[in-house]
């Protein structure tokens, strides 16, 4: 064979002549003692860089004595985040909020400051427990550390096959939210925005009452309930407000916006639907509404009362707490409904890793930087008292320096 032969046919190590090319596509310097070549192909597979999966790294951070956790939402006020108070071990939910953010909607400010007034106030086992609030005067941020709850009835609802619960789960829940809001009432404060989505659950199905932005607290000297704003949900809102009232029953608001609750819960649709908020507040001007044949006769009953046109002839919370539907023990006759899953059927803990982290993980260059500043102030008096004696050694004797000066004087002379 010619010498160029040889340059283009190698001898493999099988000590047979192969062409480059037939080299190069069965690549046979992989594999050449497989019996098939095209066994073992290395391949490379060609991934975009957005389907590259990094690994999370859960960074510790604490605000005050709370461990912050992962997010568990967000709406237009800010992030609510899982936390865990390191000293009661307790598991909160902590809402952040910028004050940079609250200056852009209207009201939001004073509406938080309203809430935390209310919330300090209130101490019930069906309304929302705030347990402190914290503030980052140089991020201008605020904390609300409030007690921890799994769900929201809006949400169960959305996971819901029908969107409603049955009789016996939806009575269970209604009872409890009379209950919290005939204690409002009883302080003096209208809510004014009662619907699903502010309604809560704890790990024990505890209904707790949120969301007092929009809330008011009546003066302890007035004559009755009369309000004269309203910043709740359209969908909500009681036909007074609807035909842009200038003055209204606060008390007969609720009683109208948890009537709405309770008939979404058991028909999982609203008794009053608009294509835009005009059409809605028309239709809930007029009053007329169906309730569907599935619902006995009590239950509509009942919510034809809450949903009286004339606020006065409206059913009050005590007229509510003795109807027959509410003291009826109701049979279990289909499956509950239960907490939605977020991955985690049990809804474990998400501040666990960040736990870790915090024992077990290494600083950032930057949380080292801040630790080691950290240890030096807490240092700064020790070593500045330090430097004073060094320089007060260090400083030549009056006498030594004028004989000093002299020399000097003769040397120039």
């Amino acid at each position: 064979m010619a010498e160029n032969d040889m340059l283009t046919e190698p001898v493999g190590r099988d000590g047979y002549h192969h062409s480059v090319t037939q080299r190069v596509s069965q690549i046979d310097f992989l594999n050449d003692d497989d019996d098939d070549p095209t066994d073992d192909l290395l391949v490379f597979h060609r991934v975009e860089s957005d389907q590259i999966i990094y690994p999370v790294r859960h960074r510790a951070k604490l605000i005050g004595r709370y461990l912050m956790g992962d997010v568990l939402g967000e709406g237009s006020y800010g992030k609510v985040k899982e936390a865990l108070d390191t000293v009661t071990l307790s598991r909160r939910a902590v809402k952040i909020l910028k004050r940079r953010k609250l200056r852009k909607i209207p009201n939001g400010e004073q509406n938080v400051q309203r809430e935390i007034h209310l919330l300090k106030k209130l101490k019930h086992k069906n309304i929302i427990d705030l347990v402190e609030v914290l503030y980052n005067e140089e991020k201008q941020k605020m904390y609300m550390f409030m007690e921890y709850c799994v769900s929201e009835l809006q949400e169960m609802l959305e996971s819901a096959p029908e969107k409603k619960f049955p009789i016996w789960q939806a009575h269970c829940y209604f009872s409890q939210l009379i209950d919290g809001l005939e204690y409002l009432h009883s302080q003096g404060i209208i809510h004014k925005d009662i619907k699903p989505g502010n309604l809560l659950l704890s790990n024990e199905e505890s209904l707790k009452i949120s969301d007092l932005g929009v809330a008011e607290e009546l003066d302890m000297f007035t004559k009755d309930d009369t309000c004269k704003t309203s910043q709740g949900s359209p969908a909500f809102q009681p036909p007074e407000i609807a035909n842009g009232l200038d003055t209204f029953s606060g008390f007969k608001v609720d009683i109208w916006s948890a009537g709405v609750t309770l008939y979404n819960i058991t028909t999982g649709i609203y008794p009053f639907e608009g294509d835009n908020i005009y059409k809605l507040f028309e239709n809930i001007g007029k009053g007329d509404y169906t309730v569907p044949d599935t619902i006995d006769q009590l239950l509509t009953h009942l919510i034809h009362g809450m949903l009286q046109f004339q606020p006065e002839k409206r059913f009050s919370i005590d007229q509510i707490l003795r109807h027959d539907w509410v003291k009826k023990k109701h049979p279990l006759t289909l499956d509950k409904v239960p907490f939605p899953p977020k991955g985690d059927i049990y809804r474990s803990m998400t501040v666990v890793p960040y736990l870790e982290d915090l024992h077990c993980g290494e600083l950032s260059d930057e949380e080292q930087e801040e630790e080691e500043e950290e240890v030096f102030q807490e240092r700064r008096p020790e070593v500045l008292k330090k430097q004073k004696e060094v320089v007060e050694k260090r400083i030549p004797d009056p006498k030594h320096k004028r004989r000093k000066s002299r020399l000097g004087s003769c040397k120039q002379s």
